[in-house]
């Protein structure tokens, strides 16, 4: 029997199997320091004790998407080590904020299967909770994933393809318990702009860009000891290159989009996204905003945007996709989500 992990193929997978995800992770100021430094990270509840407690929190939280990628990289020994690449995401909601010294883990539920027509592989959906040492689900979220075949000439199941939320309402978002923009002090956070300053359709170029490294890209997954292979092995691709992890570009473009959305403090769920066209080494990413909502919520002082965020490598600010519907060969990444900001 063999001792090492292959990790799972596309015919390991069933509806309504459930996996529980090793190692689980204790998180500290040290991820928070690292992620600022691979990261041009600002947002002022995520940096400032003193600011998160005048925001009603008791210290400041792990930046959201901390908490997102350690959650994820648990998932990937068993949901995406044979992937060929991870396809979108819906239902992502943050539930609770991550504090220094949370132990997060892992657990999915597989929601669905579908084998592709070339019948060497197939897309897993998969549910995924994040989970803290209280058995506190902080977070959760689907995605599916591409994923190869062991055996081409293995039958494809039935289908099952998830009927899933293409936007969640702002009832489905929880606010975290405490949370008070009132007293909110737009100076130290760098901008004044306000939930009433930004408009339905408006769109924000963000301006600023950064070249992916190498180095910086393969730092950040084993920091999310996120290990699919490829993300590492380069010839584990035809084109002998290094793929870079999606969160990476998702985590680019939240920080760049700093400038122009420097009070959208807080992730409060996740709508949709997709990984649009692969992104690797050299590649600048800038990234630009659509408003697509406003909502008010039940904190005080506290408003909700939906917000479209494009990542791009190269282009014009505001292009997505051509006159046959698809998405153009610049776009990276087309982000749906949520957004906490004071009114």
């Amino acid at each position: 029997m063999s001792k090492t992990n292959a990790g799972r193929f596309f015919e390991d997978y069933a509806v309504g199997q459930v996996i529980d995800h090793a190692v689980p992770r204790t998180v500290s100021g040290g991820e928070r320091a690292l992620y600022h430094a691979l990261y041009p990270a600002r947002h002022a509840l995520y940096s400032s004790d003193a600011f998160a407690q005048a925001s009603g929190l008791p210290k400041s939280p792990m930046d959201d998407l901390i908490a997102f990628h350690t959650v994820f990289g648990k998932t990937v020994p068993d949901v995406s080590l044979n992937a060929v690449a991870n396809l979108g995401y819906a239902e992502g909601r943050f539930l609770k904020p991550v504090y220094e010294g949370d132990t997060l883990r892992s657990r999915s539920e597989v929601i669905g299967v579908k084998e592709n027509s070339n019948g060497k592989t197939g897309v897993v959906y998969v549910r995924t909770q994040g989970l803290n040492q209280n058995d506190e689900v902080v977070m959760e979220y689907v995605r599916w994933v591409m994923v190869r075949k062991r055996d081409v000439t293995a039958p494809a199941p039935d289908a099952v393809v998830p009927d899933l939320k293409k936007v969640l309402a702002v009832e489905d978002l929880v606010i975290p318990e405490g949370l008070d923009f009132t007293n909110y002090d737009f100076t130290l956070a760098g901008e004044e702009h306000r939930w009433a300053d930004y408009e339905v359709g408006e769109k924000i170029d963000h301006v600023d860009g950064v070249t992916i490294e190498e180095a910086e890209h393969m730092l950040a997954t084993r920091l999310w000891q996120n290990t699919a292979k490829v993300h590492f092995d380069a010839t584990f691709r035809e084109d002998g290159k290094r793929l870079i992890y999606g969160g990476h570009v998702i985590s680019m473009a939240r920080a760049l989009s700093f400038n122009g959305l420097a009070n959208a403090q807080m992730i409060a769920g996740i709508n949709g996204g997709a990984h649009a066209n692969p992104c690797f080494a050299g590649d600048t990413v800038k990234c630009w905003t659509e408003v697509l909502d406003k909502a008010e919520t039940s904190a005080p002082g506290v408003g909700a945007l939906r917000l479209r965020l494009v990542a791009t490598k190269g282009g014009e600010p505001f292009n997505l996709k051509g006159e046959n519907g698809k998405y153009l060969s610049e776009v990276l990444l087309d982000l749906d989500y949520w957004v906490l900001i004071p009114c």
